[in-house]
C-alpha cells in the first residue's frame, strides 16, 4: 500500500512565504478618510458628484452614513448615494437605498424628495444611444418601470400637494398615462399589421375601456375601423367610424392612414 509522505518545507522558504506575506498587506491601500471629519468626506464626495465622478462619489458617503449616524448628515449621504447611484447607472441599488431611507426616516422632511426621485429613476426616459436612429419612445417599451414611476409620483402628489416636486411630478404622471395607452395601442398596430385583426381589435378596445382624454385614443378607433373593414364587418367598421369622426372631427387618420415613424406622438421632455 502506498502512503503519501508529508514533505517538510525547508526554514528558509518558510520565511521567504512569511516576507511576501507581510509584504502583501503593507501594500492594502490605507483608508484616507480615516481622519477626514463627517463635514470633510461630505465636501469631497460633493465634489467628486459635482465633476461627474458618481462611482468616487457612493463610497465616500457610505462611509458617511457610518461616520455620522444619526444624524441628519447621514441622512443626506443615503439621499445622495442614491442620487450618485442613479447617475453612475445602477438604478436598483439607487432604488434600494432609497426604500431604505424612508423605511429607517418616515417623518423625515425629506421624504418628498426621495419619493420623486424613485419615480424620476423609475421614470426611465432614457432610450439608449440609437435612440435617435430607431425613434423608439417610452410607449414600444415594457412598461413596469412606468407604473413603478406613477406610484411614486401618485404618492407624492397625495402627501405632499404643496411640495415643490409635485408640479413636475404631475407632468410627468400625465405623460405616463399617455405612455400606458399608447402601448396598448402600440401592440395594438402590430397585430393589425400582422393580419391579426381580432386581436387587434381586442387590445384597442383595451386602451378605450382603461383610459379617458388621451391621444393615442385616436388611433386606437382607428385601427378598431381598419381591422373590421379587413374582416368585412361592416356595421362595426361603420361604428367605429362614426365614433373616431364625432370624437376627432379633424382626424387625419382616415385620410393618411398611420403615422409615420418620425411623428412622436406626444412628448414633454
Amino acid at each position: 500500500m502506498f502512503r503519501a509522505k508529508l514533505s517538510v518545507v525547508p526554514g528558509w522558504l518558510a520565511l521567504c512565504a512569511a516576507a511576501w506575506l507581510v509584504a502583501g498587506c503593507s501594500t492594502t491601500e490605507a483608508d484616507k478618510t480615516a481622519n477626514w471629519s463627517p463635514n470633510r468626506i461630505y465636501s469631497e464626495a460633493k465634489d467628486e458628484s459635482n465633476s461627474g465622478a458618481y462611482d468616487k462619489a457612493v463610497p465616500l458617503l457610505e462611509k458617511l452614513e457610518g461616520r455620522a449616524a444619526g444624524t441628519p448628515l447621514a441622512q443626506q449621504a443615503q439621499l445622495d448615494k442614491a442620487y450618485a447611484q442613479w447617475k453612475a447607472g445602477d438604478k436598483v441599488p439607487a432604488i434600494a437605498t432609497l426604500d431604505r431611507f424612508m423605511k429607517l426616516h418616515p417623518a423625515s422632511p425629506a421624504i418628498d424628495y426621495a419619493l420623486y426621485l424613485k419615480g424620476v429613476i423609475n421614470f426611465n426616459d432614457d432610450l439608449g444611444l440609437f435612440s435617435w436612429m430607431t425613434r423608439q419612445d417610452l410607449s414600444e417599451r415594457d412598461q413596469k418601470a412606468a407604473k413603478e414611476s406613477f406610484e411614486s409620483f401618485k404618492e407624492l402628489v397625495t402627501r405632499f400637494p404643496e411640495s415643490r416636486y409635485t408640479p413636475d411630478a404631475r407632468l410627468r404622471m400625465n405623460y405616463i398615462v399617455n405612455s400606458l395607452a399608447q402601448y396598448e395601442v402600440h401592440v395594438a398596430r402590430y397585430y393589425y399589421t400582422r393580419g391579426a385583426y381580432l386581436a387587434a381589435i381586442n387590445r384597442a378596445q383595451l386602451a378605450l375601456s382603461d383610459y379617458r382624454e388621451v391621444p393615442a385614443l385616436e388611433e386606437a378607433l382607428y385601427i378598431m375601423y381598419m381591422s373590421y373593414d379587413k374582416l368585412g364587418m361592416t356595421d362595426l367598421r361603420d361604428d367605429a367610424q362614426r365614433v373616431l369622426t364625432k370624437n376627432y372631427p379633424q382626424s387625419e387618420y382616415l385620410t393618411r392612414g398611420f403615422r409615420a415613424k418620425d411623428d412622436p406622438w406626444w412628448k414633454l421632455w
